[in-house]
């Protein structure tokens, strides 16, 4: 199946700057086309929803900022400095961060486009087939990834669903995160609805099956587990998803096209590449894989001491044989992460940056049928990503393992931090279970070898971290009181 490239360059369309807030949504017009003189055909329409993937597209490889650098998984190491990396890293955020002012634009950006295409969707005539169902079905997936990600990042935030003056811009509050959520619902319904299957759609490009499985888990995030087991049993069982039989298939770029794959953003070295596989390679390079790497990022001790003999995903997540002399007759715990590391040159890495994959649907399965009091369920698909990890049975959970809800949330959570670890999962699943308060008060780092001790740095994460500042440059450019900014961060 042919693969589609997302170039910002090749996406030849007027992002009308009076046509909305240019502080909210950050758009620039990217040609001499007007509206008027776009969206005229069906050709015109397609690239413009690929306009809509590449906003995901540029956003996805700096996503490890804000969805793993607070969590237990990875901290900022900072050989190349990242304005604003430490203080997510150690719980002292501000709204003047400039990364999570990024994201806030770059969501909104995407969000943008997605409305365009909505706004024209009924301008050309010349549509063949199910091409319109088609790409009203991708931008309102994409308008939902977007949106889910800012309600998970900041709580409440402006739902934008069409072109706004500037002066309206100015005057739209924040939703409540419910209203944001019911968007989000309705939007995937409404995708699910339109989308063709996966084996009908261009690899790179969503599908029925990926909006379903991510609607499964917006009701994850919702607690609403009847609609999540009702949605996660079609995600699992109506569109040919399956394990792959070896995990390191998924970080070769020769098989990153596979069974297991529901969701991707797709990068070609030299042509759409990503930095993310240099942030975590140390800064003189790894033989036989890069000459040289940023090292913007480690993964922690505290991750890797969970990886237990025998579970195969540790080869392929954390490379912890690097070790560099500190003072005489030691050595110190060296890491880097492994599964973005395939071969490739400084910040130009053509991997493939999984968005969603299955063996994440059926770890949220697990977490509806639990929720839902079928046990029994809950530990089949419980065990289909353990004993992928082992190779056989010998390390699978028994019905006494998760006898109780702790203690099936405990082995739910660690399954999920060792199967999707660096994928964007951790932080958020620390939140939404309340379990941030509680793992993230420690964080083991650098770990020595001949004193048999990690480095243990102490953090103090509060209630009101379960959500980032609204950023003050957004709260600045609306009118006085409009933009409320979040609990805990006023200045």
């Amino acid at each position: 199946m042919k693969r589609i490239f997302f170039s910002l360059q090749a996406l030849v369309i007027l992002l009308g700057a009076a046509g909305c807030h240019d502080s909210l949504l950050n758009m620039r017009p990217e040609s001499i086309l007007t509206n008027d003189q776009f969206y005229r055909t069906s050709s015109d329409m397609n690239r413009a929803v690929v306009g809509v993937y590449s906003a995901l597209q540029a956003r996805r490889m700096t996503d490890y900022i804000t969805m793993e650098i607070p969590s237990d998984n990875i901290y900022y190491f900072g050989i190349t400095p990242v304005q604003g990396a430490s203080d997510i890293d150690g719980f002292s955020v501000t709204p003047d961060n400039q990364l999570l002012d990024a994201f806030w634009l770059n969501n909104y950006k995407g969000i943008f486009r997605a409305n365009e295409v909505l706004k024209y969707i009924d301008r050309p005539i010349d549509y063949t087939g199910t091409a319109k169902d088609q790409y009203i079905g991708e931008a309102k997936f994409l308008r939902a990834q977007f949106y889910f990600d800012l309600v998970r990042a900041f709580g409440g935030v402006p739902l934008v669903t069409t072109a706004l003056t500037m002066d309206e811009a100015r005057g739209v509050g924040r939703s409540s995160a419910d209203e944001v959520y019911n968007l989000i619902i309705a939007d995937l319904k409404d995708a699910i609805e339109k989308l063709p299957m996966p084996g009908s759609m261009q690899k790179g490009r969503t599908s029925k099956g990926a909006a379903t499985a991510l609607l499964g888990k917006v009701y994850i995030y919702k607690k609403d587990y009847p609609n999540a087991k009702t949605v996660l049993d079609k995600a699992v069982a109506d569109f040919g998803y399956d394990l792959t039989t070896d995990f390191s298939t998924l970080w070769n770029t020769t098989t990153e096209d596979n069974s297991e794959i529901v969701f991707a953003m797709k990068y070609v070295e030299s042509l759409n590449s990503q930095t993310y596989s240099s942030a975590f390679i140390p800064n003189g390079g790894v033989f036989g894989l890069v000459d040289r790497g940023t090292e913007k990022i480690r993964p922690s001790w505290s991750l890797n001491k969970l990886y237990i003999a025998g579970d195969k995903r540790k080869a392929n997540t954390i490379n912890d044989t690097l070790i560099t002399p500190t003072t005489p007759g030691t050595k110190t715990f060296y890491p880097y992460g492994v599964k973005f590391a395939a071969k490739h040159l400084l910040d130009n890495s053509g991997q493939d940056i999984p968005v969603m994959r299955f063996a994440d649907v059926l770890l949220l399965h697990a977490e509806a049928l639990y929720n839902s009091n079928d046990k029994a369920g809950a530990l089949i698909a419980l065990n289909r990503v353990r004993q992928r990890a082992f190779g056989d049975a010998s390390h699978n959970y028994t019905a006494a393992d998760i006898a109780a809800p702790a203690d099936f949330l405990d082995k739910l959570l660690l399954e999920r931090q060792l199967e999707l670890a660096f994928e964007g999962d951790r932080w958020f699943d620390l939140v939404r279970t309340g379990k941030f308060l509680t793992v993230m008060t420690k964080e083991e780092r650098l770990y020595v070898p001949a004193n048999n001790a990690a480095q243990t740095v102490t953090l103090t994460p509060k209630d009101y971290m379960a959500v980032f500042p609204i950023p003050q440059p957004q709260i600045d450019q609306y009118a006085a009181g409009v933009l409320t900014q979040n609990e805990g961060y006023n200045k």
